[in-house]
């Protein structure tokens, strides 16, 4: 009873003092808005002024410390999620491989070097989706826009004043795009070639490989196998059917980039599930855990190139979006057309002719910055509209396609954060496989070899676009991509390296590699040869053949 008189004695005590010093703020409160009075009973506004004045000064005096607050919030969040995000990717992932040198001669190690075990898929939108939820950004994006709906304006009036009629000139989108059906019959082979050979293939290799004595020889004969197919079936064949029927570029350039993106495809499939096989053991289940068809068919669509048995998916389909994306795939071919027709292509014209190396220097100068927005545009096309469009009809949650790029200060990053699609694909099974194989010191080794495959791809799928070999894109990769790699490193911090980033990327990556590889087609075109030899070939015909575009 006592001990409750004291605790009833405290509580009121301190109702006492929580009222009294209530009571102490109010006066206080009422003081700071109390303003003095004239003598006929009206407020005074000098003081109502002053007032204000002081108010603004002493918000503007807090404002540093708040928005230091909200950072230091807004850090811990981040440092959480990057947490929990470790913590994840070092977990064990549910395919990992160990398997025993006696079991068919492999090596006693995981699929990858530890604690590495692969890209973990989240549910998170596109950069650009992101930042076009803020007003500022999004008025950006209307502005282009705008642009594109006057270039469209100019041409038709321009045209109509001097035909005296309305002139629509789709000349150039019909020829690059030509031979659809030729395209459409390939890729279809290449689809069906693609789904039924890798995954049959590993199919009959894992239903055999714990019950037969040689496992060594039977991962060999089906691996030759695979390879073969790789090499001949989505190798040489679409690359002769884009020679023989003479695809117009943009259409050998689908063929090819589906190629290529199929055989990714495989690879990874093949990589990833590999493990799957090599861990099981027999005693503990009789059953081999392949995947499905569905799920293997779902991968050859879904926009990314690691396979996993399942990846986050968005409960429904916003097809208002999709019709948005396609739309703007659309506007942004039409826009592409504009800006060659009227910036880029007038330049080609007016300087063919002359001297070439000063022919050359003038149209890099004249078409720098529509060749700049040219690669933006593309970019937004591509790795934006396109991949956002199947991804939304997929329900494929995980919409981090790219990163911010533009924001880069080195050539490291920049080439991390453009296209995260295919920097995933070489990281994991190019750079840390290579890791794994002869180990970390030779990470320069691993980096250059990295390089050497992408400028190999990269030309390659300009060789069979255009229809020549000119190796200047793998000139620029091996020589410039290093290079960059080192000058331009994370250790540049400050804005002028973006500045010197872009204006190398408009240099090199967008003008010269553009009217370089423009000049030599047109060359080609117009300054045919009737005996050929293979130095002619090898030899770019631009440096001899100087004809009109």
């Amino acid at each position: 009873m006592v001990g409750e008189e004291n605790i009833s004695v405290r509580n009121r005590r301190s109702t006492y003092e929580t009222a009294e010093e209530k009571e102490d703020l109010s006066k206080r409160h009422e003081a700071d808005w109390s303003f003095p009075q004239s003598s006929n009973g009206h407020v005074d506004v000098d003081h109502l002024v002053t007032r204000k004045m002081q108010l603004l000064v002493e918000a503007e005096q807090m404002k540093p410390a708040f928005m230091q607050r909200i950072d230091s919030h807004f850090t811990e969040f981040v440092n959480g999620l990057i947490a929990k995000s470790e913590q994840l990717e070092s977990s064990p992932p549910a395919f990992s491989a160990v398997c025993s040198e006696k079991d068919g001669g492999f090596k006693s190690k995981g699929s990858r070097a530890p604690p590495e075990h692969g890209k973990v898929f989240v549910v998170r939108k596109s950069f650009l989706d992101e930042l076009f939820e803020v007003k500022d950004i999004r008025t950006i994006h209307h502005v282009f826009i705008a642009f594109f709906i006057m270039i469209i304006l100019s041409i038709l009036i321009v045209d109509s004043i001097d035909e005296g009629r309305l002139v629509l000139k789709f000349g150039l989108l019909v020829y690059a795009f030509g031979k659809s059906s030729v395209v459409a019959s390939t890729w279809l082979y290449m689809f069906l070639s693609t789904l039924t050979v890798p995954y049959g293939l590993f199919l009959l290799w894992a239903q055999g490989y714990h019950g037969s004595s040689h496992k060594t020889i039977r991962s060999a004969f089906f691996g030759g196998l695979l390879m073969i197919f790789q090499i001949f079936a989505l190798g040489v064949v679409p690359t002769y059917i884009v020679i023989a029927y003479r695809l117009p570029p943009v259409s050998a350039a689908i063929v090819s980039f589906e190629q290529v993106r199929l055989l990714m495809k495989g690879y990874s499939f093949i990589r990833e599930n590999t493990s799957r096989i090599l861990s099981f053991t027999p005693q503990k289940t009789n059953t081999v855990q392949v995947p499905k068809v569905s799920q293997y068919l779902y991968f050859l669509f879904a926009p990314t190139l690691i396979y996993r048995d399942a990846y986050p998916r968005n409960p429904t389909i916003r097809w208002s979006y999709v019709a948005t994306m396609f739309a703007e795939v659309l506007a942004s071919l039409f826009y592409l057309h504009y800006i060659g027709e009227l910036y880029i292509f007038p330049a080609f014209r007016k300087y063919s002719r002359e001297h070439y190396v000063r022919g050359l220097a003038l149209c890099i100068l004249h078409t720098m910055l529509p060749c700049t927005l040219v690669t933006i545009i593309l970019y937004y096309l591509l790795l934006h509209c396109w991949q956002n469009a199947f991804a939304e009809m997929l329900r494929f949650a995980d919409r981090m396609f790219y990163k911010d790029w533009w924001n880069s200060t080195s050539y490291a990053k920049y080439f991390r954060t453009m296209n995260v699609v295919v920097h995933d694909w070489l990281y994991y099974y190019a750079y840390k496989d290579f890791l794994w194989l002869f180990g970390k010191k030779f990470k320069a080794v691993a980096m250059l070899s990295v390089f050497t495959l992408s400028a190999v791809v990269h030309e390659y799928i300009m060789a069979v676009s255009f229809g020549f070999f000119y190796p200047v894109l793998f000139f620029f990769y091996m020589c410039f991509g290093p290079l960059f790699n080192f000058i331009l490193s994370d250790r540049r911090k400050g804005p002028i390296w973006t500045v010197i980033l872009w204006i190398t990327l408009g240099l090199g990556m967008t003008v010269i590699l553009l009217c370089l590889y423009s000049l030599e087609w047109n060359a080609h075109k117009h300054c045919p040869l009737k005996n050929p030899t293979f130095l002619d070939y090898v030899k770019p015909r631009s440096w001899t053949c100087h004809l009109k575009v």
